[in-house]
């Protein structure tokens, strides 16, 4: 940014803290078991402004345990942009719109952020 230290501009900046302490900003990860799926369900979390964006990795295969069997299948995953505040609608519209009996849904902290990028966030998931 004009006026700004080089160095202050490649480090990025803090993605801020909740009153409690814990991170505004979260990446919520899911898994389902086609495109069209994991596009409904992204398309559905950024029209009900639970997500900013949500990105679709290409298929990946998946080794689990289920119903006492290990079971192999091909996945997609989403990967969610929200604030914390936001999480508890996120995880109800992932537990309502996806069809496993029990979907993935993991958030991770976001640390550090662009400015521009997080100040996005915040906006579009109010």
């Amino acid at each position: 940014m004009p006026g700004e230290p080089a160095e202050q501009g490649r480090q990025g900046r803090t993605a801020g803290r909740t009153d409690d302490g814990a991170a505004a900003f979260l990446t919520v990860m899911t898994t389902t078991d086609s495109a069209d799926k994991a596009e409904a369900l992204a398309r559905g979390a950024v029209e009900a402004r639970v997500a900013a964006c949500a990105q679709i990795s290409a298929p990946v295969t998946s080794v689990y345990r289920w119903e006492q069997a290990i079971e192999t299948a091909q996945e997609w995953q989403v990967l969610f942009k929200t604030t914390a505040v936001r999480y508890e609608a996120l995880e109800a519209y992932l537990l309502g719109a996806h069809d496993y009996d029990t979907p993935e849904i993991i958030a991770t902290p976001v640390t550090r952020g662009g400015a521009g990028y997080i100040a996005w966030v915040a906006e579009e998931t109010s």
